[in-house]
């Protein structure tokens, strides 16, 4: 299980930090073409900065041994933000919400997996 869980975390991080990172390469146009809400900048800003953040989080402090905690903290908090993006690609299309429903249930399994061995 350890391995598997390894590998979610390494894809998922570098899910996140290639996600952060083009919100703030593409043009606030590019990011919101076809979008059902329109939200403003400094939120997908902020946004971009929590998904690099926790694309970092998911990684460093299990690969360092300090402060495990912190990884299934971020995947935790990260899944609150799938959720919104679930929500939002809904309106769109459900077809469209299928893949950030799924990144959530995968960071599910990865806070879920290393929970129990941080506080078990």
């Amino acid at each position: 299980m350890n391995i598997v869980l390894w590998i979610l975390q390494i894809l998922l991080g570098l899910l996140f930090l290639f996600s952060g990172s083009m919100k703030f390469i593409m043009s606030a146009e590019q990011m919101t073409e076809g979008s059902p809400v329109a939200l403003p900048i400094w939120f997908l800003h902020f946004i971009g900065i929590c998904e690099i953040l926790g694309g970092i989080g998911l990684i460093v402090p299990w690969l360092t041994g300090i402060r495990r905690g912190l990884t299934p903290l971020a995947a935790s908090l990260l899944i609150v933000i799938m959720i919104g993006a679930t929500v939002i690609s809904a309106m769109m299309s459900i077809f469209f919400a299928i893949p950030p429903f799924v990144v959530g249930l995968l960071l599910l399994v990865v806070a879920r997996g290393r929970w129990k061995d941080v506080f078990v």
